[in-house]
């Protein structure tokens, strides 16, 4: 089965006037090896049942991924210790995909700024055909290395920076082509896939296939695959904050307080890590310009705004280094 793109696109390597049974025969092969594009014959009336028994058997299917993920642990952690490595050094994280794939990316990307306090060009969501792709399809973005090398080289890409791409079949050009030259680039790269032996893990310093079989609705990556590729992304980025400091414990102290719920959050937390009266949390988000991990050290280091802003900077930002700082001194 083709992707809407597959089937508009002639696929070089192919034979055939556009539309005759011969034009697609390279890809069509090459689709058929893919766990994400078998057939399932079991489900072939699915149609029939009733909505109750197809949402069970969906919710049967989801539960399957995390397991999948779970057989990649050890890769997925040496590929983020290798991540927070380089962004230590002031490298961004950078991903890139196309279609679901590319959307999972940017929305990853986009939700670091508020989560973590990180500025929006350090976690960054590159999907082919550009912005306008997140909500209509851009016919044949997806097929293009050049476009991937573009994207990369607008951004100014640095060996300190990381490269993500992202591809359920694990064949998109555009998410090869962004690993390919990252890689020439001396970046890090990591391909993220959902079939074995894919062409994206080859191409990546670190390969993580998390294979999760064929889909309900045959070659639908946006629902099994998606869903672990939502569930891989969510960790690269996670622990690596976590090992940058953007956490103390399990609280998010890095937090930007941009709406009233943010506000109310960032005082619970600082409640949660201090046990401090609301008077004292008040007063030290005061005189921390509403910083959350400052206003928890001067709670519990008892010193002032400046200086928890200075221990915090020679910790490089880590809250317990910054603790431990004061305790000695």
């Amino acid at each position: 089965m083709t992707s809407t793109t597959d089937a508009n696109t002639d696929t070089p390597g192919t034979t055939g006037t556009p539309g005759t049974p011969g034009t697609y025969g390279k890809l069509r092969a090459q689709l058929a090896t893919l766990t994400t594009e078998a057939f399932r014959p079991e489900l072939a009336e699915i149609d029939r049942l009733s909505t109750e028994e197809i949402a069970r058997i969906m919710n049967g299917e989801d539960a399957t991924v995390p397991a999948a993920v779970a057989e990649r642990l050890p890769q997925i952690a040496a590929a983020i210790d290798a991540t927070a490595e380089r962004m230590a050094r002031g490298g961004r994280l950078i991903y890139a995909g196309a279609g679901t794939a590319g959307r999972l990316g940017v929305l990853d990307a986009s939700e670091c700024p508020p989560t973590f306090n990180t500025d929006p060009a350090e976690v960054v969501g590159l999907i082919a055909g550009g912005p306008s792709a997140m909500v209509t399809a851009v016919e044949g973005a997806e097929d293009s290395k050049e476009l991937a090398a573009a994207d990369l080289d607008a951004l100014k890409l640095t060996a300190d920076d990381t490269v993500v791409g992202i591809s359920a079949s694990g064949r998109t050009p555009y998410a090869i082509g962004a690993v390919e030259h990252a890689r020439a680039q001396g970046a890090l790269t990591i391909g993220l896939s959902c079939n074995a032996d894919s062409a994206l893990a080859a191409a990546a310093e670190h390969g993580l296939e998390v294979v999760t079989g064929p889909e309900l609705l045959t070659g639908s990556t946006r629902l099994k695959a998606g869903t672990a590729q939502k569930l891989v992304l969510n960790m690269i980025s996670t622990v690596t904050m976590i090992r940058l400091g953007k956490t103390y414990g399990n609280l998010m102290v890095d937090v930007r307080a941009s709406n009233e719920k943010l506000r109310a959050r960032s005082r619970h937390i600082v409640s949660l890590a201090t046990g401090a009266s609301d008077t004292a949390i008040e007063a030290a988000l005061a005189a921390t310009d509403g910083e959350v991990k400052n206003a928890i050290l001067v709670i519990l280091g008892q010193v002032d705004g400046p200086t928890a802003a200075r221990l915090l900077t020679e910790s490089d930002g880590h809250l317990r280094a910054a603790l431990a700082a004061v305790r000695t001194t």
